[in-house]
């Protein structure tokens, strides 16, 4: 009886259905099963599309078709757009770091540095910087096109370009871009520890050196495609017998460290801020003045974290290697994690917060530990990324220590973050490199025997570090001694020009003396209430 009674109310509730509901019905059904057919047409021919039967293994694939070919270029250089748009969004993170870790009289004077650097950078990148780095030329500076295509015109305010770069499939508008983001990232880094005492016209003048000339000249070297580092160790090169080329993938020595150096070279130059006691000279009073706003610093660093998945996956230029860009992506949430943890342990047991988590130096592990791995990421395992990253807390750490220790004043870590992390990501490629990568490309990755990279630490020789040790100290060195010369110049320089702001303007701040506002200026309605709770003497 209950089944039968069970049947007749499903009966009564179907012959309810009035034909609008029966229609309505039948459009989701169908529109399911078209779903269903069009992920089931996908999952057949996409794989081949895409290049994602590597595993599978004996015969080469085939060579892809006119078509196929275009539409692995779009959506390659659709994927490098996106990652651009990610670096250049870590600019809103460097601005809120730097006037975190600031003192709340030169906030303005940060801010407009920044903002200023990023459209300077854009100019000069277009005019000549692209054409220095990324052109042909020699080893030590680029200007034209591929000589091999009869195509040497001066690449300068991007003329004379062809439709895509050296083989990418990327249009190189697409690839300028991508790379101006890079080089507004440098510039940016190199305000750091030349923060509260210099002056805003002299910050114009290092930035059109650093921008258009010692970046983009020095990056040809390890980034250009005829330039004497990446071609090291090649036939016909320097040091041939070596037969390993200098590699970062990303730019922990190309941008960081050269951004790092060059900042370490400018906080010399200018000594420290007026009234900075180091802790070697005072145990008590001395050391780094704490930042005026460490929650916009913090804010920024997971701002500059999240841009990172532009910089470190985008660098492979190529959505085909979704093996590659994955592991990245990886590596580099791992690094972050682990040197943002070791620098906090490293304050909590021997820093001068001694029993204390220390939020400023877990800020800058976690960036440290960011830049170190930028330069191996494509080639290590996630166990690698996350120890490399771990020494790179315990680098930073030691390393703001080192420049207190020399009287080196810099106030949001630019140096031991940028510069010193940066050294130790490159070399530690000759470390982890686990083996089993080589190169990513267009269609996906190659990992053919010859382009196989192997560390000390899984069988390999010493070959890689070699080749590691020469770029990145060869490069941090070029850097040094160049934009030494150049702001010790432009510090020699009259006022306004000098590159140190005069005494009167430092000490009553940056921000009223070079911009004539304050960042948090008082309102004409903001109510006091000192005194109001305080009793009022009676009168007799």
């Amino acid at each position: 009886m209950k089944v039968n009674s069970t049947k007749h109310n499903l009966l009564s509730s179907l012959r309810q259905l009035t034909r609008e509901k029966w229609a309505l019905g039948a459009t989701i059904f169908t529109g399911k099963m078209l779903g269903l057919l069009a992920v089931l047409v996908a999952m057949v021919t996409l794989p081949g599309l895409l290049g994602t039967t590597a595993h599978a293994a004996a015969a080469a694939p085939p060579k892809p078709t006119d078509l196929e070919t275009s539409m692995m270029n779009s959506i390659n250089t659709a994927w490098t757009l996106v990652a651009a748009f990610l670096v250049f969004g870590m600019q809103a993170g460097f601005v809120m770091l730097e006037a975190g870790f600031a003192r709340k009289r030169e906030t303005v004077n940060v801010l407009m540095e920044c903002m200023f650097d990023t459209c300077l950078c854009g100019i000069l990148f277009y005019a000549i910087g692209y054409a220095f780095m990324f052109g042909w030329g020699n080893g030590f500076i680029g200007w034209h096109g591929d000589p091999s295509l009869k195509a040497d015109g001066s690449w300068f305010f991007l003329q004379n370009t062809p439709a895509t770069y050296s083989g990418t499939g990327i249009p190189v508008i697409a690839h300028w871009i991508f790379q101006y983001a890079f080089a507004d990232t440098c510039s940016t880094i190199v305000s750091g520890a030349m923060i509260g005492r210099t002056s805003f016209r002299g910050d114009i003048l290092y930035s059109i050196g650093i921008t258009g000339f010692i970046y983009p000249i020095i990056g040809h070297w390890a980034w250009g495609p005829d330039g004497w580092l990446a071609l090291m160790g090649s036939a016909g090169h320097f040091y041939t017998s070596l037969g390993q080329g200098f590699r970062d993938f990303a730019g922990s020595t190309v941008v960081h460290t050269i951004g790092g150096v060059a900042s370490l070279a400018g906080a010399i130059v200018l000594g420290p801020r007026l009234g900075r006691i180091f802790a070697r000279d005072d145990k008590e009073k001395g050391g780094m003045p704490p930042g005026h706003n460490m929650l916009m610093a913090a804010v920024g660093t997971f701002i500059l974290w999240f841009g990172w998945y532009g910089f470190n996956p985008g660098s492979s230029l190529s959505a085909m290697d979704a093996q590659g860009i994955g592991r990245i992506a990886t590596n580099t949430t791992l690094a972050a994690c682990g040197g943002g943890l070791t620098a906090m342990f490293a304050a909590l047991w021997w820093g001068t917060t001694k029993g204390k988590f220390d939020l400023g130096f877990t800020l800058n592990g976690t960036l440290a530990g960011l830049v170190a791995i930028t330069c191996p990421c494509y080639w290590v395992s996630p166990l690698g990324g996350l120890l490399l990253g771990g020494i790179a807390g315990f680098v930073v750490f030691g390393g703001m220590y080192l420049l207190e220790w020399l009287r080196i004043d810099d106030p949001v870590g630019a140096v031991s973050v940028h510069g010193l992390a940066g050294i130790w990501g490159t070399l530690s490629l000759g470390l982890f490199a686990t083996g089993e990568y080589g190169v990513t490309g267009p269609t996906g990755a190659d990992t053919s025997a010859p382009n196989l990279v192997k560390g000390l630490f899984y069988g390999g020789d010493a070959s890689i570090l070699k080749a590691q040790a020469i770029g990145t100290f060869t490069i941090a060195i070029a850097v040094f001694v160049v934009t030494f010369v150049m702001m010790y110049v432009i510090n020699k320089l009259p006022h306004p020009w000098k590159l140190r702001v005069e005494e009167h303007g430092e000490l009553s701040g940056l921000d009223v003396f070079d911009h004539g506002i304050e960042v948090y200026p008082a309102q004409d309605d903001e109510i006091s209430i000192n005194g109001l709770f305080e009793k009022s003497p009676v009168s007799a």
